[in-house]
């Protein structure tokens, strides 16, 4: 028996089949094997077709059958993550009425910052936990005033997730994660944000039906179970956006409970018992998988826009030419702890949430022409990303979250050892690193919300850990004092 999860992903889409008794991903594929194109019609535009999404998501799915030989009745459960903070618009007849706007358009950012203003930070962060932003209901303040006769057709607004949960079932509906995601959730009300839907002109009626991240949303409806090749009926039972999805696919629940990815960007993301939130809006809390009105779970999400993305331009554009990352690595290691003096400043990927919206650029500072090298540069770039990730770290820590174990899958940065290495030491913490990703993570929590497993402790008794990073005591004061020179270009 097995469940089934997707990944739609604004790159590619991904699905895998999870043995309900081993816990093991038996099969897993992702299309397109090039990576989905994005339009973008002027300069912070960013959208997709979702119907895009979907086409790969069938191909996905017959891939996944093909090579587990599964029958279609033997998938009891599906489940869903998906790109955060996008903005899906529906007719009455479930169909798509432009193209998606995505996580990374930024056109929106004014609509947010007058909502901040006009309705006061207190009034926002107090109920919101957040600044309106660039998020979900923004993207909609712009598309009502830029596209009214669009916008006169909208029945629902909808996140990716929620769109790819309707082809699936028919069902228009979404969950109090995505609503907070969106920034569209009152914690203080217990209820979707009226007061900002009000300040917007934005009727109430246009959200979904609300309906709990882990439980029955829907069944496979013959339309769907036809195109995929899968058996009418099947149960969807769990969705959730991309990131709070890698803190369940890494068995992060509770409070202190911290996760973390290093692709092209960079993300932190704790576990937190309170609605807190930053003033600054530095980092972001979100109403975690498990959140209810119960018992309060907020996820606190920091971003670095310059981590791999930093580490890709090292590899093509400083290291020796069709060298490997593996090999990069090893160059690198030749160095001392502290680059010998080099450090670089990794925010040159645009503005940065954690400085405040401000654009650093990326810079290198430190460099002698007689004693420095290749090897250098590239240990140094691998450290500052780490020092990024403390320095954001820090302000979790003053919302409450005390780190004491980054769990991470092993992937894209986390494959450095000196990256891995360099956390753990200014951090204090161990990093703990797990052969998992976002679709066996929907997986497994399709496998909660179907009560197949009767908890997350069941559902993750057979996630592996494949390696284990402590902090080295006989480099504390070299990784220190390449810290406090790092901060100190940053507060300079």
């Amino acid at each position: 028996m097995y469940l089934l999860g997707y990944d739609i992903g604004s790159s590619s889409v991904k699905a895998s089949l999870v043995n309900i008794q081993t816990g093991e991903a038996t099969a897993s594929a992702f299309f397109p094997k090039k990576e989905m194109g994005i339009k973008s019609v002027k300069t912070g535009w960013a959208e997709q077709d979702p119907e895009t999404w979907w086409g790969n998501l069938k191909l996905a799915t017959q891939a996944v059958i093909e090579q587990s030989c599964a029958t279609p009745k033997e998938i009891k459960a599906i489940g869903i993550s998906y790109q955060m903070h996008g903005l899906v618009v529906v007719d009455e007849y479930q169909k798509v009425i432009r193209d998606a706007i995505i996580w990374c358009d930024s056109r929106a950012v004014h609509y947010g910052e007058k909502a901040f203003a006009d309705l006061g930070n207190e009034k926002c962060l107090s109920h919101l936990l957040n600044s309106p932003g660039n998020f979900t209901l923004s993207k909609l303040a712009w598309l009502k005033e830029n596209e009214p006769e669009n916008y006169a057709r909208i029945r629902h607004i909808m996140l990716p997730g929620d769109y790819i949960a309707m082809r699936l079932t028919g069902d228009a509906r979404t969950t109090v994660s995505g609503l907070s995601e969106g920034i569209a959730w009152d914690f203080s009300a217990n209820a979707p944000a009226k007061f900002l839907y009000d300040y917007f002109g934005f009727d109430t009626k246009l959200i979904p039906e609300i309906v709990s991240t882990f439980g029955q949303q829907g069944y496979l409806t013959d339309s769907a179970a036809k195109e995929l090749g899968l058996e009418a009926g099947a149960p969807v039972t769990y969705r959730a956006g991309d990131q709070p999805n890698n803190a369940l696919s890494l068995n992060v629940f509770h409070p202190g409970e911290v996760a973390a990815t290093a692709g092209t960007s960079g993300v932190v993301y704790g576990v937190n018992s309170d609605a807190k939130y930053d003033y600054l809006s530095r980092v972001n809390s979100f109403a975690h998988v498990n959140h209810s009105e119960r018992q309060t779970r907020i996820g606190v999400l920091l971003c670095i826009n310059g981590t791999a993305i930093l580490n890709a331009w090292m590899k093509n554009n400083v290291a020796p030419e069709n060298i490997s990352y593996a090999e990069m690595n090893e160059l690198a290691a030749e160095t001392p702890v502290g680059s010998d003096g080099i450090s670089i400043i990794p925010f040159g990927n645009g503005a940065e949430r954690v400085l405040c919206n401000k654009e650093f650029d990326c810079s290198v500072h430190g460099i002698n022409f007689i004693r420095h090298g290749k090897a250098h540069l590239i240990r140094a770039a691998h450290e500052g990303i780490a020092f990024s990730f403390k320095y954001g770290m820090d302000i979790m820590n003053q919302m409450g979250i005390e780190t004491k174990t980054i769990r991470a899958g092993l992937a894209n940065l986390f494959l450095s050892p000196i990256f891995r290495q360099t956390l753990s030491n200014i951090t204090g913490a161990t990093v703990e690193l797990y052969n998992t990703d976002g679709s066996t993570g929907a997986a497994r929590g399709a496998g909660i919300g179907a009560g197949i497993y009767k908890d997350e402790t069941e559902a993750f008794a057979t996630l592996k850990k494949i390696i284990t990073v402590m902090p080295e005591a006989n480099n504390e004061k070299e990784t220190a004092d390449a810290y406090n020179r790092w901060l100190a270009l940053i507060n300079d």
